[in-house]
């Protein structure tokens, strides 16, 4: 994945680190620092985390139910949990 600060870069735009953007709910999408770490996260209509992956390519899932409930998490690591 490009970082946004190599775009930002290549189109001339002045920036400062760390880049952050948000959602319209305040939760934060995307991450970037100065050392090049950056990520980025997904969330559903009620705010809950759905994805989230990052510069070291690591990554989480979330499903829920159509209450909020946790239902399953995998992860890169390997980690899968399904709950009832």
């Amino acid at each position: 994945m490009k970082k946004l600060s190599e775009t930002l870069t290549e189109m001339g735009i002045d920036f400062s680190f760390p880049i952050e953007i948000k959602d319209a709910n305040g939760k934060a999408t995307y991450f970037e620092d100065s050392d090049g770490y950056w990520s980025i996260s997904e969330y559903d209509t009620d705010c809950n985390r759905t994805y989230f992956k990052d510069s070291f390519d690591y990554w989480e899932k979330y499903e829920r139910s159509t209450n909020g409930r946790l239902t399953s998490f995998k992860n890169s690591d390997g980690v899968q949990s399904i709950k009832n």
